[in-house]
């Protein structure tokens, strides 16, 4: 199981790396120019439609099971990349394996946090603005070093 297991890893990040790429899109547009030339050679028969639509659901079909498998792997190696902050940093150790819980729980743990929005807002703004008025002040002080020479000049 767990050889069936890392194969279909494997597979799935060798064709999403594949599929991924400009040349693969090129490809399948280079196959539906290549159908659509083709009917008046076929009288555009259903035959000739069967096989487009036959081929895109297998394809599709397919990549939906890819896709998923990706971003369950991305998405695993990203939480644990956030635990490992949680864990290196003073936030709050209780939330890591909150992707656990259930949606009931995760939706109280984001009111409690959302209930800490406004202050952090507030904290971010001050900062922001204090930022802002001290460029403004350097950039008042950098338009008054340039006008004195000029000033000079005239004089």
């Amino acid at each position: 199981m767990v050889n069936l297991s890392q194969a279909f890893s494997q597979a799935a990040s060798a064709t999403s790396r594949w599929t991924g790429r400009p040349s693969a899109f090129l490809l399948c547009c280079l196959v539906v120019v290549v159908w659509a030339v083709t009917g008046p050679l076929f009288h555009y028969s259903d035959t000739w439609q069967l096989v487009i639509n036959t081929g895109t659901t297998i394809v599709t079909f397919l990549m939906v099971f890819l896709i998923q498998n990706t971003q369950n792997r991305d998405n695993a190696a990203l939480q644990a990349k956030l635990d490992e902050l949680i864990r290196a940093s003073k936030a709050k150790n209780e939330f890591i394996g909150i992707e656990h819980l259930s949606d009931e729980k995760l939706d109280e743990i984001l009111e409690q946090c959302e209930q800490h929005r406004p202050e952090v807002l507030r904290r971010a703004e001050a900062r922001a603005n204090s930022k802002r008025k001290a460029a403004m002040g350097s950039g008042r002080k950098r338009s008054a070093r340039r006008a004195q020479p000029a000033a000079r000049k005239t004089a």
